[in-house]
């Protein structure tokens, strides 16, 4: 995010015992509330061998801050693993919208570097705030960073600026000095990601090179530095918004598999820069960015990990805020139906396909973030549910903070609840359990929650229903985002007008939005009209519209639609939809052309202020 924006010792551990735990307690949780159904070869999550003893961890500890390591920390063996390391990693924090602010429009290339690390609004970063994270249960520190702050890239210099590594190196050792692990990627940065998506040959190259110069200028600063220090290769950036046009206007040239290809060679590119480093690059421990940091996207096979010539070293990181309405943005109320813990449990379940493979899993961004200074009805219920999920599975979640929850001046997290969770979630309170009986409690957890949570108004396995998935061009009005129909996931005051699918057949949805707190929607971020369990019904039905009113007004389409499945099961016709930029293979029509179909049939800027949207279709079976 950006501009706002476990498995562990566990003591005795007994490594073939907790392999079949696991795979037992997994499958428990799968014949219950919100468990995925295995179809991908089996889904009990890889076990850990587990960290060593305190006696053997402090036999092993060194000194000396110029190394990257304080008196008294750990000292990671040449053996440990992908998946140990985020069990090491524990529960984390961003230091969010700090070195990551872009104040490069404003400040230029060249102020002081406490003019950057302040232009979002965030205090200078100390070593009390670090000691205070770690105090409150924090056991790693993601540090976003904009590196082209200190970058003249315009001109081909690709040098970072001195003092600015000096700042982010001086932050790295508050971080190590609180014996906490650091993570530190290329964030946003303004958008200059954007390049490798230019029409310019010359443009996408020099992309290239403007990323490897500058990974191998972090890794050799930071060379010494042990494996409490990591590397992340990108943030949401890698991926589709590689076609950003931010910086490069001619962005927009990638396919979406052209997208997924440069992702993969963006990370090969990294983790080939540090290990050519040399120092303790050789074998650091690396994050890989997963594609837009997406589970979905991440989970597709056109996503490929790195190779790498250290054994064991690469974790893959992927972001949460599921569902957006709630966790990013004030469209949604509240949060905790059962419908929401299946979905939260289905989807954080999906990535059990890494560890399968050995990779650890950090969630480097989650979170619910705060609505006028207070946090959200449901907040706590939300982020126990999800750390749950992440002792189960055994990944490191790191949530996204701007001085919000914790308060970097007060040096606390604002919510005595709150504050109690992270602490016991923490790895120093959870270090001495054994695995086998955190993942064990940590089902129970999950279960007993999902069970004791309150039906959706939701829709029968034999019932198709209708409905309009609606996001304002501003975030704040939702209506039903996702492929499961939920009526009650809405803003307040939006009327809808959902039918039910008998067969073969003239219907009309729609949204009335003069109900809400200002009266209308703005514009349309996202917009589909939808029929759950249309797939599994009608198989084979389209979508074909005859008619869309906007404010009483009928709207001439701006592009061809067509009628696909995101699951097998709901039926969509996208009517904006900016993050498809092209028809699937799946892309069906009435009339069986799918020539020239597209994603985005109406044009947002010539919405303006929403009162009404309804749309008439003719739903029937395809050619």
């Amino acid at each position: 995010m950006e501009g706002l924006k476990r498995i562990r010792k566990r003591g005795g551990r007994k490594k073939g015992l907790g392999i079949l735990l696991a795979a037992a307690l997994l499958a428990g949780m799968l014949a219950g509330c919100g468990g995925g159904d295995g179809s991908d070869g089996g889904s009990q999550p890889q076990e850990s061998t587990g960290r060593e003893s305190e006696a053997q961890a402090e036999s092993e500890a060194q000194t000396g801050s110029e190394d990257g390591q304080s008196a008294g920390q750990e000292s990671e063996t040449p053996e440990l693993t992908s998946l140990e390391m985020a069990e090491r990693m524990g529960n984390g924090i961003n230091l969010g919208n700090t070195m990551e602010a872009y104040g490069r429009a404003s400040l230029g290339v060249g102020a002081q570097v406490s003019a950057y690390e302040t232009a979002w609004g965030m205090p200078v970063t100390t070593k009390e705030m670090a000691a205070a994270m770690k105090e409150a249960g924090f056991d790693t520190l993601r540090i976003p960073v904009a590196w082209t702050n200190a970058m003249a890239f315009e001109t081909g210099d690709y040098t970072i600026g001195k003092e600015y590594l000096d700042r982010v190196e001086e932050i790295v050792g508050y971080a190590i000095d609180a014996d906490m692990y650091v993570i530190v990627n290329d964030h946003w940065d303004g958008g200059w990601w954007g390049m490798f998506g230019s029409a310019d040959q010359q443009t996408r190259q020099d992309a290239m090179e403007l990323y490897t110069s500058m990974w191998a200028q972090i890794a050799e600063r930071f060379e010494k530095y042990d494996s409490h220090l990591i590397f992340e290769s990108a943030n949401e950036e890698l991926g589709f918004r590689l076609n950003d046009t931010d910086i490069a206007k001619d962005s927009g040239t990638l396919s979406d598999d052209d997208c997924y290809r440069v992702a993969n060679e963006i990370n090969q590119a990294f983790v080939d820069t540090v290990r050519a480093s040399g120092g303790n690059n050789e074998d650091r421990f690396l994050l890989i960015a997963g594609f837009g940091t997406d589970i979905n996207s991440t989970c597709d096979d056109r996503f490929q990990m790195p190779a790498d010539s250290a054994q064991d070293k690469l974790l893959l990181s992927v972001h949460f805020y599921d569902p957006s309405g709630y966790c990013i943005n004030t469209s949604l109320a509240s949060w905790g139906t059962k419908q929401d813990y299946e979905q939260q449990n289905t989807q954080l379940e999906k990535m059990t396909k890494f560890t399968r493979q050995g990779y650890g899993i950090v969630i480097g961004e989650y979170g619910v973030l705060l609505d006028n200074g207070r946090l959200k009805e449901n907040t706590a219920e939300y982020v126990t549910n999800f750390l749950n999920n992440c002792d189960l599975y055994g990944y490191c979640p790191v949530l996204w903070d701007c001085s919000n929850l914790f308060d970097r001046n007060r040096l606390e997290i604002i919510d005595g609840e709150m504050a109690a969770l992270y602490l016991e979630h923490s790895y120093s309170a959870q270090k001495e359990i054994p695995a086998e009986e955190l993942q064990s409690s940590a089902r129970a957890a999950i279960e007993a929650a999902c069970e004791a949570a309150p039906e959706a108004n939701g829709v029968a396995e034999d019932v198709a229903m209708a409905w309009l998935m609606y996001t304002s061009g501003d975030w704040n009005v939702q209506n039903s985002v996702g492929d499961v129909y939920a009526p009650d996931d809405k803003t307040a005051g939006v009327a809808a007008t959902d039918v039910e699918i008998t067969g073969e057949g003239t219907y009309t949805v729609g949204l009335d939005f003069t109900g809400t707190a200002g009266g209308y929607a703005s514009g349309m971020t996202f917009s589909a009209v939808a029929v759950a369990n249309g797939e599994t019904l009608y198989p084979g039905y389209c979508i074909e519209i005859k008619e869309i009113l906007v404010n009483g007004e009928p709207y001439k389409l701006t592009g061809r639609p067509y009628t696909t499945s995101d699951d097998g099961v709901c039926t969509r016709l996208n009517l904006y939809n900016s993050w498809v930029t092209q028809a699937p293979d799946t892309a069906r029509t009435a009339s069986g052309n799918v020539m020239y179909v597209t994603p985005t049939v109406m044009d947002p800027e010539d919405l303006g202020s929403l009162e009404s949207i309804y749309v008439t279709f003719e739903y029937k079976p395809g050619k």
